[in-house]
């Protein structure tokens, strides 16, 4: 668990299915494979909580200390066909336009370089989410090549090596 000012970033739990679906299903997560059926974002839910079994380190839940909602989720995500670790994040419906996914990025990236002994981290990046490209580069990362994900084209990020 790690905390910030305004989130908890903690492990993935069973009671965070509804707000796992809900964005699943909303026009928020069309960067990242999304709409989903239910059943399909449950699977999605058991991949987030399996990742940190089968890799040691994974996506935090974002915990939104003043109304204990489930805000989003950030994280290291290494799938098999990954190139590398990759920093990424998705904030859920109402939680967006108030810097917590900077928030959360930054410490997600501190924990991983300090604490993980990761070096500098990616971010994958549909070529079409200018808010996420915007995001990558507020941390400090900038475009180092396209790539195709999952037959998605995307930007590779590259982040600094630094404490922020």
């Amino acid at each position: 668990m790690i905390e910030t000012e305004r989130l908890i970033l903690r492990e993935p739990r069973l009671s965070d299915l509804d707000a796992f679906v809900a964005f699943g299903q909303s026009e928020r997560a069309k960067f990242v494979g999304y709409p989903m059926q239910p059943w399909q974002s449950w699977n999605g839910l058991l991949i987030v909580m399996g990742h940190w079994i089968a890799r040691g380190f994974g996506w935090w839940m974002l915990e939104d200390k003043a109304s204990g909602k489930t805000a989003g989720r950030v994280g290291i995500g290494y799938h098999l066909d990954w190139p590398e670790p990759e920093l990424g994040w998705h904030l859920y419906d109402g939680f967006e336009g108030k810097g917590l996914a900077y928030e959360a990025a930054v410490a997600a990236r501190n924990h991983a370089y300090v604490e993980m002994g990761f070096g500098p981290l990616i971010s994958l990046v549909d070529n079409d989410n200018t808010a996420s490209a915007k995001l990558a580069r507020k941390l400090g990362a900038t475009p180092e090549a396209e790539t195709n994900i999952r037959g998605d084209a995307c930007i590779i990020f590259r982040h600094p090596k630094v404490i922020l």
